[in-house]
């Protein structure tokens, strides 16, 4: 294989766990429910889960920036062996606090698991190609949440909650060690002119970066509610328009279908159209369709824009970390991604919070998708505030210009 076929296999790998850690709440929580482990209550459940976020939003912003200062390879090593070890000792948590601050440390790692590796992905890929690089990387990420859901069906019932963290911290067995032994540092890195972490941080706000940098941050933290909210509560809204638990299930395999067809396809139309108009077109589409979805729809319609959702909604997303990497130099790229991921997940912390306070009021359907699709128009918006004449930056530009 060559350095670039181990990078795209690699970070895929990296980015699966990203959706390990999407799911396993979900798969342990009602178990952890019923059985009254640790007294645990929805309340905690939701406390638990901001944890993990939090977690993820501080890894984001702290790992994505220090990659500029030791590097891309070291730092993904770093955050997969974190990550891995902090997961294996959520299996022996001793009650929930223990758990909710366990839960914590395992995100700063995988919160840097994701800025670093499309940071890779992109400094491998041919000269204004990462579209299609990246979009393909994330599909990881889908394709964890589905083996984990699998995972949870066949697991629980014989080995119990606690072995999905032990299969959570498993990969890292293989991962680490292939890792070490093939993953080639970034050929854009240079130890000698690298920049320092404060330094970095500053050049996403200098004049010529100071729009782009404003712009990704609320479009990502926008593109992140959806994803979240859509996953924690697509299915709930569904069943108060009044759809089956089946058919609202179903529903949310559909969008997630759609999700990974919608990352193969705007990779392969970022790379053959400008960035720019494509992802502003991907949150235009998801404007669309969330808000169809606040209108009774027969049943074949229905899917057919619920898959459309998921088409547009999760590759929208991946689009601007696409787009930050085009836009920003090498000196300061795995700091602007860290970043716009790490805003970003305070976006998929509002999301469900957003979801369920409608709930809450009884007005989630149609409200709910009145007001996801008010978040894709105002991403769409902030978008589209990247000037065009920012794309040469990262050509041109640099920290120290």
């Amino acid at each position: 294989m060559s350095r670039g076929s181990w990078v795209r296999a690699l970070c895929w790998s990296a980015v699966l766990l990203d959706g390990f850690d999407l799911v396993v709440l979900g798969t342990i929580t009602p178990v952890l429910l019923s059985d009254k482990v640790w007294g645990y209550t929805p309340s905690v459940a939701a406390a638990v889960s901001t944890a993990g976020l939090a977690g993820m939003t501080l890894g984001a912003l702290t790992i994505g920036t220090v990659t500029d200062r030791i590097g891309r390879r070291k730092a993904l090593l770093m955050a997969v062996a974190l990550f891995s070890f902090l997961t294996l000792l959520c299996a022996f948590a001793p009650n929930a606090g223990t758990f909710g601050v366990l839960r914590f440390l395992a995100g700063l790692g995988l919160g840097g698991c994701l800025p670093t590796a499309i940071t890779l992905v992109t400094e491998y890929s041919p000269q204004g190609r990462n579209g299609g690089p990246t979009t393909l990387v994330m599909t990881g990420y889908h394709v964890g949440a589905v083996i984990t859901a699998l995972l949870g069906i066949l697991v629980i019932p014989e080995l119990g909650w606690r072995a999905m963290f032990v299969i959570g911290a498993a990969p890292a067995l293989v991962l680490l060690p292939l890792m070490w032994r093939y993953l080639p540092e970034s050929p854009s890195f240079s130890r000698e002119t690298a920049t320092p972490a404060l330094e970095s941080v500053k050049s996403l706000l200098r004049p010529e970066f100071r729009r782009p940098t404003l712009a990704f941050w609320v479009t990502s933290f926008m593109g992140l509610l959806l994803v979240y909210g859509l996953n924690t509560w697509l299915p709930q809204i569904m069943r108060e328009a009044g759809y089956p638990l089946g058919a609202a299930l179903s529903l949310l395999l559909v969008l997630n279908v759609g999700a990974v067809a919608g990352l193969l396809l705007a990779g392969r139309i970022a790379d053959k159209v400008a960035l720019r108009p494509v992802t502003l077109g991907w949150f235009v589409g998801a404007t669309i369709t969330l808000a169809l979805l606040s209108v009774r729809l027969p049943s074949v319609i229905l899917y057919v824009v619920v898959l459309l959702a998921g088409v547009f909604v999760f590759a929208a997303q991946v689009l601007v970390y696409a787009y930050v990497g085009r836009i920003y130099p090498a000196a300061n790229r795995a700091t602007s991604l860290g970043w716009t991921a790490g805003v970003g997940r305070l976006g998929a912390i509002a999301g469900p919070i957003l979801g369920g306070a409608l709930l809450s009021a009884g007005i989630a359907f149609p409200w709910g998708f009145y007001a996801f699709a008010l978040v894709g128009g105002l991403a769409a918006i902030s978008v589209g505030l990247v000037e065009r004449r920012t794309a040469g930056l990262a050509v041109r530009g640099g920290v120290g210009q």
